[in-house]
């Protein structure tokens, strides 16, 4: 990125009123191409305006953030994705840089003082995260390694329990607010990471590492 040169942003939050106050801390310094309230809207508005920073937050209608932010880094865009979410806790931390891939993780409560220096630092090839969620990456990164059942995220967690409840792909996407598409997509996800083939290897995989209950 050339010295001086405005970042490309697109905001995608679906409240209206944190997209004006993003775009006020933004727009003096960066060029705002573009606002979702989406991940559909984040993904075609993004296809459109090819933004160097997508500044995005986790909870969205439709296929939800992280899907979306999946889609973004798996693509051949050069595009960076910044999470910005209310959540610091360290499965949504984790779930967000490890399996959607993003660039930065940025909590709302530190945006004010931090938002342009995260879009600057993703924009400029490198890594951010929020001064209050950095102790949690770096604490998971030295912890030992701990039972097979901790590798998956809470999404995955929860899918697998309504997997175990009986739950099709459809009742899945409907209980987390997801597509079925996202919801097909976890189950040969945990298929291949818990190394099954069947529904019922599954099942008794959840229940071996008592995810749930045998009764």
């Amino acid at each position: 990125m050339e010295s001086g040169s405005r970042i490309k942003v697109l905001l995608a939050d679906d409240h209206r009123l944190v997209r004006e106050g993003l775009r006020a801390l933004l727009e003096k310094d960066c060029e705002i191409v573009g606002e979702a309230s989406t991940g559909e809207e984040t993904l075609a508005i993004a296809a459109k305006t090819r933004p160097q920073v997508i500044v995005l937050d986790i909870q969205m209608p439709g296929i939800g953030g992280l899907a979306a932010a999946h889609r973004l880094v798996g693509g051949t865009s050069a595009t960076k994705v910044l999470v910005l979410s209310q959540y610091a806790d360290e499965e949504y931390v984790v779930e967000a840089l490890s399996e959607a891939g993003v660039a930065g993780y940025l909590v709302k409560t530190d945006a004010a003082a931090e938002l342009l220096n995260a879009v600057r630092s993703v924009a400029g090839g490198k890594r951010y995260l929020s001064p209050s969620v950095a102790p949690i990456v770096l604490s998971r990164m030295n912890r030992p390694a701990a039972d097979d059942s901790t590798a998956l995220t809470r999404r995955e967690r929860e899918v697998l329990k309504l997997i175990c409840e009986g739950a099709g792909a459809k009742e899945i996407a409907r209980r987390l607010g997801i597509s079925p598409k996202t919801a097909e997509a976890h189950r040969e996800n945990l298929k291949r990471k818990l190394d099954v083939r069947s529904t019922a290897a599954m099942v008794r995989w959840a229940i071996r590492h008592k995810l749930v209950r045998d009764d």
